[in-house]
């Protein structure tokens, strides 16, 4: 049987999901969640596994994925639904393709309509078959169609086309979940999804759609450009300011905060003395108590995990954030001109 492990993040009802091979102890994370990075790591290593790859079945407009940081980390590869256009990931999936771990595999199903770019990921483990689905479908619901290409035809072709079409006993796990629950099949949605039940057509569920008032969500200006990025904003999008180290007159005027990881902080980058470090994954929970009204300037390797910190930071109400330009790598070649 395949290792297999449902895990939860409070704060936005986000369900991630790890699958390993007993033998090879490959693993895979599927939808990861940035505050949740230390939590997928401890697990990982407890159950001595070697995380191999990063999935997410969308680009997420409610939380920040974990995929860049777990892939700085532990060397694994990231993939997403081709037609999202993520730079950054290695691998751009699309229906038909697989993903091997160990003696396991996962059939790769394009199901947009939630957004312009979802993939629903589906293993099969001896008698059982399990769906990934992400906010395609959920239990007794479905993501929402009125941002990101989304589009609700699209969405309901997605559903009866490549996740109806699986055995009726399949295990469906998704993205999400508001109530409590954990898992459906595809027999029960089909019979009592009250959205997506076969006996409601597409023209009825594109008025079901159309009459759905829902907010924003509330992190949706960090989120889809961080993510863009694999959990990096893209170049272009960042709302925070820039400054390179030949632009410092004073650090006393920031608190400045290190985002990378120990071994990084004592490595041959060094680090800034009056610096604090507080790893990217730990942020946002250590920011919760940090004057908001504080200039706080945000360091890395290279500037780019400060940029995702800044662009969370802000989206938390910090009203001066600043990025160090070019990071430690920057500051090095600086510190070493001035003193030569």
């Amino acid at each position: 049987m395949m290792i297999f492990r449902q895990l939860f993040d409070t704060d936005t009802s986000t369900f991630t999901y790890l699958l390993a091979d007993e033998q090879s102890r490959e693993a895979v994370l599927i939808d990861t969640v940035l505050e949740q990075v230390e939590r997928d790591l401890e697990i990982i290593t407890s159950l001595n596994l070697k995380l191999i790859y990063c999935l997410d079945t969308h680009v997420h407009a409610d939380h920040v994925t974990g995929a860049g940081v777990l892939r700085e980390r532990t060397g694994c590869r990231t993939a997403v639904c081709a037609s999202t256009d993520v730079q950054c990931a290695d691998l751009a999936v699309q229906t038909g393709d697989t993903i091997d771990f160990g003696r396991h595999q996962i059939e790769v199903r394009s199901t947009p309509g939630h957004t312009g770019g979802c993939a629903t990921y589906v293993v099969r483990d001896d008698a059982q078959t399990l769906a990934f689905t992400g906010d395609t479908i959920f239990i007794r619901g479905c993501g929402r169609t009125d941002f990101q290409q989304g589009d609700a035809r699209t969405l309901y072709r997605s559903v009866h086309e490549h996740i109806y079409s699986l055995p009726d006993h399949t295990i469906i796990y998704p993205g999400h979940d508001y109530n409590d629950r954990v898992q459906s099949t595809v027999g029960d949605e089909k019979l009592l999804n009250p959205r997506l039940k076969t006996s409601i057509s597409e023209d009825e569920f594109v008025g079901i759609m159309s009459k759905l008032k829902l907010g924003m969500p509330k992190k949706i200006d960090v989120a889809v450009p961080a993510n863009m990025g694999c959990g990096v904003p893209a170049a272009g999008t960042t709302s925070i300011g820039e400054v390179s180290p030949e632009q410092i007159d004073a650090l006393g005027v920031f608190h400045l905060i290190d985002v990378r990881e120990p071994h990084e902080w004592e490595g041959e980058l060094g680090h800034i003395p009056e610096a604090t470090l507080i790893p990217q994954a730990d942020v946002p929970k250590a920011a919760q108590a940090w004057d908001r009204s504080q200039p706080l300037l945000i360091i890395c390797r290279s500037g780019r995990r400060s940029l995702n910190v800044g662009e969370i930071l802000i989206g938390m109400g910090f009203e001066d954030v600043t990025n160090l330009t070019g990071g430690m790598i920057a500051w090095n070649a600086h510190t070493a001109r001035s003193t030569s």
